[in-house]
């Protein structure tokens, strides 16, 4: 079941490289996976690594949310264009992005989808705010005491 899907990962890895080096893929979705990514680099874990199996499951989880959502973000036609650059077959992509997805709760999978927006919304509201240059002021201001 996984045999093919193994397989084709290093082309796949290569996928969401080009995806995320695409200037027309969401800037929110490429966020998205860098915080999974930094969340994997960081060790610091929802559930202890040294827990027998549960201790990787909530990586494996984070991963398959964070490329699963960043998926979602990505248009069509590029998705479509990069499969073509790149000699994967859609169908065989599709079927195995199904498969993966079945092993990640729907509930899981729906509030996962809102990040983007709301780390959008999160974004201009701080922007709006115009707190942005008084902590840039208060920041330097500090370096200068120092």
């Amino acid at each position: 079941m996984f045999l093919p899907l193994a397989s084709r990962a290093p082309l796949y890895g290569r996928l969401l490289w080009e995806l995320v080096r695409d200037d027309r893929t969401p800037v929110g979705r490429k966020a998205l996976l860098a915080g999974a990514l930094g969340y994997l680099v960081l060790g610091r874990d929802l559930v202890p690594d040294d827990l027998p199996v549960v201790g990787g499951l909530d990586d494996l989880v984070v991963v398959v949310l964070a490329v699963d959502v960043f998926l979602d973000g990505v248009p069509a036609d590029v998705l479509d264009e990069k499969l073509a650059e790149l000699g994967i077959d859609p169908r065989a992509f599709r079927g195995d992005v199904a498969r993966f997805r079945r092993f990640t709760p729907g509930v899981l999978r729906r509030i996962i989808r809102r990040a983007p927006a709301m780390l959008a919304a999160a974004g201009d509201t701080l922007q709006n705010s115009g707190i942005g240059p008084k902590v840039r002021n208060w920041i330097n201001r500090e370096e200068s005491i120092a």
